[in-house]
């Protein structure tokens, strides 16, 4: 079942991207997915996905963005090759505090084969104004084989500079 984001959000997807259905493409848990067809390389298709919950607790974002990698290990093993915060400036409008972008090295199987994917985690957080003791916390997501990386991080990028509340107009 597709999930929901707790605060909604606009952005513009970057030329030949195209939005779909979660629960069609394997990602039911997810709010929302964006595929680039002219990247599919052995079945796989490289994507972004959107997803998000409310958070009461003290976790900073690094480590909200930790406890992505026993979850993805549930599917094979994981390496995390860099985390860095990141504030304001890079992704300019969606958040007051600072962010996490985590990329990870993971080896799965799709189709019975195995694979390795390359993923480029985004987490932001927004505290609720009325209530600081809870935020939204939004994970966005870049997965791509190592030799499609080059073709889609730019677009991942300039996807990331459009992603704003709803209720904010870009800067």
């Amino acid at each position: 079942m597709t999930a929901t984001l707790p605060i909604k959000l606009s952005f513009a997807l970057p030329g030949g991207w195209q939005a779909a259905p979660p629960d069609e493409v394997g990602a039911p848990n997810v709010a929302f997915v964006a595929i680039h067809p002219a990247s599919i390389d052995g079945g796989f298709t490289a994507n972004i996905t959107i997803s998000g919950t409310m958070r009461n607790d003290g976790a900073t974002m690094s480590q909200i963005a930790d406890e992505a990698v026993p979850r993805l290990a549930q599917g094979g093993p994981v390496r995390v090759v860099s985390k860095t915060n990141v504030g304001t400036p890079d992704i300019p409008g969606l958040t007051d505090s600072p962010g996490v972008v985590q990329n990870v090295i993971l080896s799965t199987t799709l189709r019975g084969e195995p694979i390795e994917l390359c993923q480029s985690q985004v987490y932001l957080g927004m505290e609720d104004v009325n209530h600081p003791a809870q935020r939204a916390v939004i994970e966005i997501v870049l997965t791509a084989k190592r030799n499609q990386l080059d073709e889609v991080v730019g677009d991942f990028q300039e996807f990331l500079g459009t992603v704003r509340p709803e209720n904010e107009a870009p800067a």
